[in-house]
């Protein structure tokens, strides 16, 4: 009895979810059988009985495939479904609150936390009319973060994309727009401390250099390719071609 293996063909057909369980198998081990092995059980379906009966070379093939399909520059969705919910992109940046902010940059570094990242700059539409329309209310990551693991991976990565060429004019106004609100909104004060954006004192911003630095963090692109995941695989496999 033959094995099926159902191949995915482009980004959109990939989970966030799926790429997190393979990174935490990257951080883990450094067998390049094993993570070859498992590169094709998370990203096509495979249990694992079934995977170590597909033959080695057809393992390096479908772990090149998959390195190519990486490659792809997906664009920017502003909108995009799971199941039958359709999620909206945050409709103007500048008016993100400091809460948004601060979760949005505390978990956009990691692709373990990606999908709470996801959860701040995507939410629910609630009303919609042709392209214009509004999202849920902002009430934190825990609404809608699990869902986000489904999140078909090119619309994650163009959404980190985004983020990382932003330009200059936003970063200025945002930083801009959360000294004013630090300054006058006492509860916000007391979160700032907390993330140690600003020192105790006279209530006066102390560290927006800081800040700044975290906020430009935001726009670092994150290297989503398998290939630096499984370098001697891949070279191997190139050679023998």
């Amino acid at each position: 009895m033959k094995t099926e293996i159902v191949i995915p063909t482009s980004l959109s057909e990939i989970p966030l979810r799926s790429y997190q369980e393979f990174m935490k198998v990257v951080e883990k081990s450094n067998d390049e059988e094993f993570i070859g092995q498992k590169t094709i059980e998370i990203f096509c379906g495979l249990k694992m009985k079934d995977v170590v009966k597909v033959k080695w070379s057809d393992v390096k093939s479908l772990t090149l495939h998959l390195n190519e399909i990486f490659k792809a520059k997906p664009k920017f969705q502003a909108t995009f479904k799971i199941d039958n919910t359709e999620f909206g992109f945050i409709p103007n940046l500048e008016d993100m609150s400091f809460g948004e902010y601060i979760d949005l940059e505390s978990n956009i570094s990691s692709v373990e936390t990606f999908h709470k990242a996801m959860a701040v700059m995507y939410r629910p539409i609630t009303k919609k009319v042709k392209d214009r329309y509004e999202i849920f209310e902002y009430t934190g990551t825990d609404e809608f973060s699990d869902v986000m693991k489904f999140a078909p991976l090119d619309v994650v990565m163009a959404a980190t994309v985004f983020f990382s060429t932003l330009g200059s004019d936003l970063v200025q106004h945002t930083l801009t727009s959360l000294e004013t609100e630090i300054e006058k909104n006492p509860k916000i004060m007391t979160l700032a401390k907390e993330r140690n954006l600003i020192n105790d004192g006279d209530g006066t911003i102390q560290s927006m250099r800081f800040l700044r630095e975290t906020l430009q963090s935001l726009m670092k692109l994150p290297s989503w390719g398998l290939e630096s995941a499984l370098p001697t695989l891949l070279t191997k496999d190139k050679n023998e071609k």
